[in-house]
């Protein structure tokens, strides 16, 4: 009988990476996890949770502003990026820790290193130049900011990595990019008084969304006074006695403090030597896996944004969580990658789960679409110019409601519940027989009665 070092050797220390070995080492697996960097990986060290931390920071000022039309007069405010990256790196120190313990706890064994595959069973701890057998292998070392090869000067410019991590907070920045790093970091930068020009070479921002919230987010976040230049990207950047100078594709010139770029993320699995194993990748690096996340390599398997399926931090957890129910618990369960909540921490927010309007005319004969938009109650007093916009769609032949699509406060939070009513099959009809929770936004959701389009295909 074949003997092995451990049953489970994972590679990255990341939310999918982290679940996985609890939930193995809890079915009795010996499990090592390998992380070169910091435990908790991207979404909590150097992604959504400090992002989100940079977002409420960055809505102080329109709050301090609102609170004249409630009868307050607000002291003069001051902000300090400083003070603002030292409280974000305490609160990152202590979700680090509590997944170090939480993964010791559990009896899987952490090693502070880089590792690399040598052969489907066999893992090089590099920094303890060790060899480490193991009966499965799991991949789960995340994405990476990608910057193009070929852009002049890219040296020059930052990623949200380096975001987190800025000694001053410049007076003038160049986001390239049209995704949700992009607009969410145009946003906070925005808000924390920074003169913010958005570079996207589509004709709109946020691709995949929804066509209403897409336009809607430009027209609010102009208001705020982000500067949105799409239809061109970045032809260069260089260093003047000034700062940073960006140049377009287009002829635009932008003076910069900060140039980053967000135009994506890539897999992460450069060096990580899975050719030596016979691992497939398909064209944008990512591993090939089947529904079970495994591999074409039986020993080898990867969860999370590695794989390039749905690139969100719960999926990973649970794909890493179904991985170790089926490797080790023999419960044989695979991830149902359709229907997920996505929140846009933009500002407005952007809340939105299942179908975009275009996805449900491709997909059913007839489809209600139910619309409206409207000023929150808040600013009926703050003054504020700002819309709440909120859509339904209907498969009008069965009257299920497939899709739910929201811009506005807290919009991620009410489409996480909507999320549910989805999953549950549930109809307009379910919908108009909930009663309205007055006065609140969301009560839009369950009174609007007539359809503002009805679509028909013809045949």
């Amino acid at each position: 009988m074949t003997q092995f070092d451990v049953d489970l050797f994972i590679i990255g220390a990341g939310s999918g990476g982290v679940r996985a070995g609890r939930i193995a080492a809890g079915y009795g697996a010996s499990v090592m996890v390998a992380e070169e960097y910091r435990v908790g990986g991207t979404c909590v060290i150097r992604g959504c949770v400090p992002k989100k931390l940079f977002v409420y920071a960055s809505r102080f000022a329109e709050e301090f502003e609102d609170a004249v039309g409630f009868g307050w007069t607000p002291g003069e405010a001051t902000f300090d990026w400083s003070r603002l990256v030292a409280a974000k790196d305490t609160e990152i120190d202590r979700l680090n820790g509590i997944y170090i313990r939480n993964l010791e706890r559990s009896g899987a064994k952490l090693v502070q290193s880089r590792a690399v595959i040598v052969d489907p069973h066999t893992v090089r701890l590099v920094a303890e130049d060790r060899l480490v057998t193991a009966k499965y292998i799991l991949v789960a070392t995340g994405a990476t900011p990608y910057i193009e090869p070929d852009l002049a000067g890219r040296e020059l410019a930052i990623s949200s990595n380096e975001a987190f991590h800025l000694e001053r907070l410049p007076k003038q920045i160049v986001v390239v990019g049209g995704g949700f790093i992009a607009v969410e970091f145009a946003g906070i930068f925005n808000g924390l008084g920074v003169e913010t020009t958005l570079v996207h070479r589509g004709d709109a921002l946020l691709r995949g969304f929804d066509a209403d919230l897409r336009r809607t987010l430009r027209e609010e976040i102009e208001k705020k006074g982000i500067r949105v230049l799409t239809g061109d990207t970045l032809a260069s950047i260089e260093k003047t006695a000034d700062g940073l100078l960006a140049r377009t594709r287009n002829g635009e010139v932008l003076p910069a403090g900060e140039v980053m770029i967000a135009t994506g993320r890539v897999p992460n699995t450069q060096g990580l030597g899975l050719e030596n194993a016979g691992v497939q990748l398909d064209g944008a690096k990512a591993v090939i896996v089947d529904e079970f996340s495994q591999s074409n390599v039986p020993s080898i398997y990867a969860v999370g944004d590695v794989t390039n399926r749905v690139n969100l931090t719960p999926v990973a957890i649970r794909e890493g969580h179904a991985f170790a129910d089926t490797v080790f618990g023999g419960k044989r369960i695979s991830v149902d990658h359709l229907g997920i909540p996505k929140a846009v921490f933009s500002q407005p927010e952007i809340g939105s789960v299942g179908l975009t309007e275009e996805e449900a005319l491709a997909e059913f004969a007839a489809v209600d679409v139910y619309q409206t938009s409207f000023r929150p109650m808040k600013h009926t007093l703050s003054g504020r110019n700002e819309k709440t916009l909120m859509k339904l769609l209907v498969d009008a032949d069965s009257d299920r409601v497939v899709g739910c699509h929201i811009l506005g406060p807290d919009a991620g939070e009410m489409v996480q519940i909507v999320a549910i009513t989805l999953k549950m099959r549930a109809t307009k009809a379910d919908f108009d027989s909930t009663m309205a929770l007055h006065p609140t936004a969301a009560e839009e959701l369950v009174t609007m009665r007539e359809p503002s389009v009805r679509h028909r295909r013809n045949g």
